[in-house]
């Protein structure tokens, strides 16, 4: 285990590891202008919601870790108090990453990265009309972590309006995450196609999952089973009933007198489809 003090090592190599563990992160295409109407746009990874009841925004413009200067879209969030967060898809990602290229104040990213500015109905700053779903933001705080390169200034934004592409929702009309199709930021160059990578875990809150520390000692002290595998497992609200796995038996006679280990191989393989019943009536079966 490499055990690392932020203080022992350069804020680069710091940046480094903070930006490849913590990850992926959503991204906040930020739209700004500044005390002359003159547009900004850039991308920031520093970035998530906060709250529903107000709507509550924050993204950081963290300060150069190089040279030490700040953002655009910071001087232009500290002079106006306004600004569009536009989410990014995979069908903008090209255009946004050529935005963030360090173009001179005043040169308008909307026009380097081809991407339409259409205006806004609350707000000053222009939204990006190619963009799935643009938040129409009021600033009401700016929190500053430092002054040297690398520090954060966390933009505290209150939503007022938003607007979603309708392509987007799905028959129950909440957004659905395959036709959105977000990207997401990660470590170096990378970034990551959100809807190529789900795959989903029910909720504990109608349920009450009986706990890993219920499961039998057998099957919990397993070398097969992970602690992904006893996670699920310890999920259920109750174990089969006694007569449902006898049922079961009878129907697969295959689960029937196996070891331990084959016994649990096989319980793998169910929860592997997300089969949660079937694993654990294989694992009772006497």
């Amino acid at each position: 285990m490499l055990s690392i003090k932020p203080t022992d090592i350069p804020t680069g190599k710091l940046h480094s590891y903070l930006l490849g563990a913590i990850a992926p992160r959503p991204i906040a295409f930020a739209s700004t202008i500044d005390k002359e109407g003159n547009p900004n746009l850039s991308p920031f990874s520093f970035f998530n919601v906060f709250g529903a009841n107000p709507p509550v925004m924050i993204f950081s413009p963290a300060r150069s870790v190089r040279a030490n200067t700040t953002k655009h879209t910071l001087d232009n969030a500290e002079e106006t108090k306004e600004v569009v967060i536009n989410v990014v898809n995979y069908d903008i990602v090209q255009q946004m990453s050529l935005s963030s290229s360090m173009y001179p104040k005043g040169v308008n990213e909307f026009e380097k990265s081809g991407l339409t500015m259409l205006p806004s109905e609350e707000v000053k700053p222009f939204r990006v009309a190619e963009s799935p779903v643009q938040f129409e933001c009021k600033v009401t705080d700016i929190i500053y972590t430092g002054k040297e390169g690398g520090a954060g200034n966390l933009i505290v934004c209150e939503v007022v309006k938003l607007h979603i592409n309708e392509a987007v929702l799905g028959e129950d009309g909440s957004i659905d995450q395959y036709k959105i199709d977000l990207v997401a930021r990660a470590g170096g160059s990378y970034y990551t196609r959100a809807r190529d990578g789900f795959f989903e875990i029910p909720k504990p809150i109608t349920t009450l999952g009986i706990g890993i520390d219920q499961i039998p000692n057998e099957i919990k002290n397993s070398t097969i089973l992970t602690g992904n595998n006893l996670g699920m497992l310890g999920n259920v609200e109750q174990l089969p009933l006694a007569e449902h796995v006898n049922n079961f038996a009878k129907d697969h006679p295959e689960y029937v007198g196996l070891s331990v280990e084959k016994k649990h191989t096989f319980a793998q393989e169910f929860l592997g489809k997300n089969d949660v019943e079937s694993a654990w009536k294989v694992l009772l079966i006497k």
